[in-house]
């Protein structure tokens, strides 16, 4: 039997856009599944919100940091008398560990905190190249103006930092800032024959001796005003075969051309081992004790300068919830009087001065 001509036009014609549909059909599904798909290494699927006033302490935590970050975040909580927000960004491993210990210390403090735990998110090309850069993660700082558009201010701390002090006497350095100045930072040193940006840096950095950028203050809403992300990577780019410190040069090279934005706090906002070391060069810290403790390149997990292990484990050690500050207090003066015959244990006094005045009062 002959299938008639028009038959067999009708036929092709069909079978064309049978097979038509069905392409469009698969490109369709493979754009939903595409799209739906939980991508959340590096996308924030949830806004943050904080009004303008709320005090957020920010950290950026991967890799093994979830026991040092957790340290000094209890840090934060032990010395403050005001609600405060938690805001951890992690990696997809260290997240959920974030969620159960944060919940629980919201119980333990009787919500005296609040938080957000959110996924890595680095926008812009060769984001494992950033990630990477310096200590894992940290560079994550750098892009917080635009991933975080709806939050005003907040305190960045590295996670080997620990408060001394109350939070908000830290973040009242926002109200001393100039209409200008759109983050805080102390001296990377005190002392410009021991300094290492004088002596060994080849890019531009702060001022005479550079900035370290463990303790940060920073105003959002200038920086994204300023245009912040824009210069973060052309610098990278140009200086990336010359920089150190990674995120911390990168904010020095900024700083250096705009020395205008930046506020300068005392060292004993960011008191490191290299401030008693060889010899006592924080006079601030002399004068009112130390207030944030920076056991920056591994101090509080080594035994190079005890003072600095001894006063990690008094906090580590301290229970959320249960034990007393006067309890705390006691055991950094018991630890402190066993390492007064190292060097910073020479000058212990300037570490207990400051949690005397919160504890004792």
């Amino acid at each position: 039997m002959r299938i008639k001509k028009s038959d067999q036009l009708k036929l092709k014609t069909f079978l064309k856009l049978f097979f038509l549909c069905l392409a469009v059909f698969i490109l369709l599904f493979l754009y939903l599944i595409w799209n739906l798909s939980p991508i959340t290494e590096n996308i924030v699927t949830e806004p943050v919100v904080f009004k303008r006033h709320d005090v957020v302490v920010a950290v950026v935590a991967c890799g093994d940091r979830f026991e040092e970050t957790m340290t000094m975040l209890k840090s934060a909580l032990m010395f403050t008398t005001i609600h405060i927000n938690f805001l951890v960004v992690s990696d997809d491993k260290l997240i959920d560990r974030f969620k159960e210990k944060l919940g629980q210390w919201k119980t333990l403090t009787k919500n005296r905190f609040s938080y957000k735990v959110l996924p890595l998110t680095f926008p812009v090309d060769e984001a494992e190249e950033w990630k990477k850069l310096f200590k894992l993660c940290a560079s994550q700082r750098l892009f917080l103006p635009e991933l975080l558009k709806d939050v005003d201010s907040l305190l960045y701390m590295d996670t080997d930092t620990l408060f001394l002090t109350p939070v908000e006497d830290v973040w009242d350095h926002f109200y001393k800032m100039n209409s200008s100045q759109m983050a805080a930072l102390a001296p990377e040193h005190e002392e410009p024959n021991v300094a290492w940006y004088n002596r060994f840096a080849k890019h531009p950095y702060y001022g005479k001796l550079g900035v370290n950028s463990g303790v940060m203050l920073m105003n959002l809403t200038k920086m994204r005003a300023f245009r912040w992300s824009e210069y973060v990577v052309p610098i990278y780019k140009k200086f990336k075969l010359k920089i150190t410190w990674g995120d911390q040069d990168i904010i020095n090279i900024i700083f250096h051309y705009h020395p205008g934005k930046l506020y300068i706090y005392p060292c004993r906002y960011n008191f490191r081992p290299d401030h008693c070391m060889y010899n006592s060069v924080c006079k601030s810290a002399e004068k009112k004790g130390v207030a944030v403790l920076h056991g920056s390149r591994g101090f509080f997990h080594s035994d190079k300068q005890p003072v600095f292990k001894a006063i990690y484990q008094a906090v580590e050690e301290f229970n959320l919830g249960t034990d007393s500050k006067q309890i705390f207090l006691q055991s950094v003066e018991t630890y402190l009087e066993e390492k007064k015959n190292t060097n910073c244990g020479h000058v212990r006094d300037i570490f207990l001065k400051n949690l005397k005045n919160y504890i004792e009062e």
